[in-house]
């Protein structure tokens, strides 16, 4: 259970070791949702414009699970690095207990929360229903989502990454193949139609859960869950927390993002806010390869960092962002090439694909540039600086874009919005650079 390799391998092979096992898990997570999506789309549009408005507040429970997931990671792969065991024992232990009562936190409050949230952004009784029947039971199975988050980042904070992918690869297999049967009632199962898409969603998160706990048990990992580690360490609980809020806050904002585009376009029409819906299913996916790459380096950035290697902290900064901007120009490549037939995954009505064609178009102008954000971001939380990671976020998903929405739908209508993203994201990345370079110096 040596882990020096993470500061001994050489940088681009241990990169990519590290983050293609990341990307394909990221393709299995956003598959998810657009699955669900697919499946959900055959009911009816009301149904696919349910799914979208009840999106926000998935992010938002994701985002608690997997923000304070990748404190936990942080912090492991930092004391392994520093050669403090017991520390990242207890960093394991107290984020998993934690983390299970965030879960059930999330579950009350969601579902409590839920009918206030829909009626601030629809006044249809019969998506509102739609919304209803699919969120109660989607968000039941918060506990299960965070606690397989927390052993998706403990495994991953060990250069575990293959387990990683192969849990939430059984997940999506569960989900995928429990989809059609829940939602159409095939063979033993009664239709259940939007309520069977959140179901399969829920059981197959339960049975990544049931696989990390198979791995965790039956093969050894350096970092332990163990009774006598559970007693608060204030030191710990703290930097768990200084990275978790940051990192929940930073994937919260797109929730907060989309629920105020959705309230300037509903001015134009609801065709527009499924639109932005249908859009950030297909982002998630065009971004997958990109957040799988992030994932791969928290875990070296923290290591390195924690050993005090500062050279390869840097080297392992530059090649990442090389390879995310790669990455970012296939996806624009993709969205000029085939636009149509991704929009047409969700919609089969030729009006929402010619605004969906067009919004796809002006948006993905800054997938590019969109890297430096993305990697400094990322790069800041490996090495622990959650506050310059959570202003990249801010200025990103707030700061610039929600003014820029505003006035240039005053002039543009609808586009206004879509132009806003591609403005957004290279005012955003000439300021990442320099809060990258400014924290990382310190």
């Amino acid at each position: 259970m040596d882990q020096t390799f993470m500061k001994e391998k050489k940088i681009l092979p241990l990169v990519l070791s590290m983050s293609l096992p990341m990307v394909i898990s990221m393709a299995v997570n956003s598959l998810y949702n657009i699955v669900d999506s697919y499946f959900v789309a055959k009911l009816s549009e009301d149904a696919m414009t349910a799914l979208a408005l009840v999106y926000p507040i998935q992010n938002l429970i994701n985002a608690i699970a997997i923000g304070f997931a990748i404190g936990i990671n942080a912090c492991a792969a930092f004391y392994l690095g520093a050669g403090k065991q017991k520390q990242a024992d207890k960093a394991a232990t107290q984020g998993t207990l934690l983390n299970f009562l965030h879960g059930v936190a999330l579950t009350i409050l969601s579902i409590a929360g839920m009918p206030a949230f829909l009626r601030m952004f629809s006044s249809d009784e019969a998506i509102i229903r739609l919304a209803l029947t699919y969120a109660n039971r989607a968000f039941l199975f918060a506990v299960f989502i965070t606690l397989g988050l927390s052993f998706e980042k403990i495994f991953q904070s060990v250069g575990r990454m293959q387990v990683s992918m192969f849990c939430m690869m059984c997940g999506f297999i569960v989900n995928i193949v429990l989809d059609p049967l829940m939602i159409f009632g095939i063979g033993p199962f009664p239709a259940m139609g939007i309520a069977g898409a959140a179901y399969a969603t829920g059981i197959g998160q339960c049975f990544s859960l049931a696989v990390y706990l198979l791995f965790y048990f039956f093969q050894p990992i350096p970092v332990k869950i163990r009774r006598d580690a559970a007693k608060p360490d204030k030191e710990v609980i703290l930097r768990m927390y200084s990275i978790g809020i940051s990192a929940t806050l930073s994937m919260a904002l797109p929730s907060l993002l989309i629920s105020v585009l959705n309230g300037i376009l509903s001015a134009f029409s609801g065709t527009y806010v499924l639109v932005l819906g249908v859009y950030y299913k297909l982002q998630t996916f065009i971004y997958l390869t990109a957040n799988g790459i992030i994932q791969g380096i928290r875990p070296l950035m923290g290591y390195n960092y924690g050993a005090g290697e500062q050279g390869r902290v840097q080297e392992i900064y530059r090649i990442s962002l090389k390879l995310i901007m790669g990455v970012m120009l296939i996806g624009t490549l993709l969205s000029w090439i085939i636009p149509g037939q991704l929009i047409g995954l969700f919609t089969s009505n030729p009006e929402t694909v010619q605004i969906g064609v067009r919004a796809l178009h002006i948006i993905s102008l800054g997938f590019i540039i969109s890297a430096v954000s993305v990697t400094s971001s990322g790069a800041l939380e490996g090495l622990g600086k959650g506050t310059p990671a959570l202003l990249i976020s801010l200025l990103r998903y707030t700061l610039v874009i929600i003014p820029a929405a505003f006035f240039f739908s005053r002039f543009a209508k609808a586009d206004g919005v879509w132009y806003a993203f591609c403005f957004s994201e290279f005012v955003t990345a000439g300021c990442s650079l320099a809060i990258y370079r400014r924290a990382a110096a310190a």
